[in-house]
């Protein structure tokens, strides 16, 4: 059970929007996901004291499990939040931010880095493309993701937002999906890598971010960034959208443009 108090709950719960039953804009399927990653199965009945929606969830989480897992779970999230608001161009909610980072931190018994220190600097940066023949991918999907890249620009400028967002994402998983296969040796011996998903296949977007990050290949904050763009990239599902009320602007577009260009930078080794 963890020491979390009332007013470090009131901060999270106001900061998460769980009032409405949700939990920052996590489906049923990506709120399995996220937990799976700390091996845990959050829809299972031992969550459920409270009820089945999501809040209700996290409540019996956070009074169940030790200090420890829940200031890690909780970080995460906190980084996912501050990602999105710097994607999607929103202003953070600062001042509980900071009180839910002092909460997370004292529960973890550690320090988290705060992506709030280091995003401006990260969304300021110009990164430049490499050269598609520099990718961990395979020759023949080499004129593939060049296509796509070039088509994410002429989107762009067009103002098609939307498409670029998707093109983005499609290029960064199949960009990671190469690399793995290029060294799956190293995949697979990842503590972060899908504990019952024997094929590369089977692997979900957050698996090839947070392992690329575990093996070296992804940067700490490209990592973050990298799960924003992938959080933006899942409003291709049109009932997503309409639930969260999404409509993309130039400023998420190019934001998302420009955490694909670190990406390919940092897997090129050119960052």
């Amino acid at each position: 059970m963890s020491s979390i108090t009332d007013v470090e709950k009131r901060f999270f719960e106001a900061l998460f929007r769980m009032r409405t039953g949700y939990v920052l804009d996590y489906t049923d399927a990506t709120f399995d996901e996220f937990f799976r990653k700390h091996q845990m199965n959050i829809h299972g009945q031992t969550y459920q004291t409270y009820g089945t929606s999501k809040a209700k969830k996290m409540r019996a989480f956070w009074e169940q499990e030790p200090d420890q897992v829940v200031g890690s779970v909780l970080s995460e999230m906190l980084d996912s939040y501050e990602a999105n608001c710097a994607i999607g161009g929103t202003t953070p909610n600062t001042p509980s931010l900071i009180k839910c980072r002092a909460a997370a931190e004292r529960l973890s018994g550690g320090n988290h880095r705060n992506l709030a220190e280091d995003g401006n600097r990260f969304l300021s940066r110009e990164f430049t493309l490499p050269s598609v023949d520099n990718l961990p991918v395979e020759p023949q999907v080499v004129s593939i993701i060049d296509a796509r890249l070039k088509e994410a620009q002429v989107a762009l400028e067009a103002g098609a937002y939307l498409s670029v967002i998707f093109l983005c994402g499609s290029v960064l998983e199949g960009v990671l999906y190469g690399a793995a296969q290029k060294e799956p040796a190293k995949f697979n011996r990842s503590s972060a890598k899908p504990r019952h998903a024997k094929y590369f296949h089977e692997w979900t977007l957050a698996h090839f971010i947070d392992v690329a990050h575990d093996v070296g290949l992804l940067d700490l904050d490209i990592k973050k960034f990298s799960h924003g763009l992938r959080d933006f990239r899942n409003y291709i599902h049109p009932q997503q959208q309409l639930a969260h009320g999404f409509t993309p602007d130039e400023h998420t577009a190019r934001v998302c443009f420009q955490v694909l260009r670190a990406v390919l930078a940092n897997v090129a080794g050119e960052r």
